[in-house]
């Protein structure tokens, strides 16, 4: 969810590259796609969501890699829009200010996911995004391609397609945050947390979290005690089994239940 962008307590994001792509490890788009693990498709999104609409414009984009450290901002709210990323690997979460200086959680991002059309509208971004471990993104030129989208209408409906996939996932957090309790939050939390595993191959029942309880409940508009109860709640349920940040949930439909 993106709220209003308001004053923002964090500091001035350090003078980048005079081009976006400068001081990152460029990739030709045929040679990374005989070697990368993302070589099907080789492009800043989901599998299959620009693949079509890029068809042979794909080789006129120049794609960059970056490393993010845990903890390091790759964009922050206010700056400037010029590129798109996709999480290549790694773990990010996006956030806001709020009007008392505080942070607001507003999403967590893993691999394949798409990142900066939170920028389009207004041609800069209204969030930040840091990584919470260490990440490797694939970056694209957002110019060069709404460029090449100017003549290719398969594109232009793929791009947005994308941004109507990020209005869909705004709408479900307002609904959730507006007709659940915290049980039923967190239960949501980690069941859209499970999937989104299965997605990626990992186990949908065993995994460990990126993001701590505090962003957790900022995300889901909780306190901390109020996560840590609802966690030990949940776990005396005997549908969760809790180590610090690892979870295993032992009932996937006993937890379905509650939310």
């Amino acid at each position: 969810m993106y709220l209003t962008p308001v004053q923002s307590s964090i500091q001035p994001m350090p003078r980048l590259a005079a081009h976006p792509l400068q001081a990152m490890q460029i990739c030709d788009a045929k040679a990374c796609r005989s070697r990368c693990h993302l070589r099907a498709w080789c492009k800043p999104a989901y599998p299959n969501d620009l693949h079509a609409g890029l068809g042979t414009a794909r080789d006129a984009l120049v794609f960059g890699r970056r490393q993010v450290h845990a903890g390091q901002i790759l964009y922050r709210e206010g700056q400037k829009l010029e590129c798109l990323f996709e999480v290549r690997s790694g773990n990010l979460k996006s956030s806001l200010g709020t009007a008392n200086g505080q942070e607001r959680v507003t999403g967590f991002h893993m691999s394949n996911d798409l990142l900066g059309l939170d920028g389009v509208a207004s041609g800069h971004h209204v969030i930040t995004m840091t990584a919470l471990e260490d990440t490797e993104v694939c970056t694209m030129s957002y110019a060069r391609l709404a460029s090449l989208a100017q003549g290719n209408a398969e594109l232009q409906h793929s791009l947005m397609r994308l941004m109507g996939q990020e209005i869909v996932r705004e709408l479900r957090l307002v609904v959730l945050l507006a007709s659940m309790n915290a049980e039923e939050r967190l239960a949501n939390f980690l069941l859209g947390l499970s999937g989104q595993m299965a997605e990626r191959g990992y186990s949908p029942s065993d995994f460990h979290m990126r993001m701590t309880r505090a962003d957790i409940g900022s995300y889901l508009g909780l306190s901390l005690e109020t996560v840590s109860r609802t966690f030990s709640a949940l776990q005396r349920l005997d549908f969760l089994d809790v180590h610090q940040r690892h979870i295993r949930i032992t009932d996937m439909a006993g937890l379905a239940g509650r939310r």
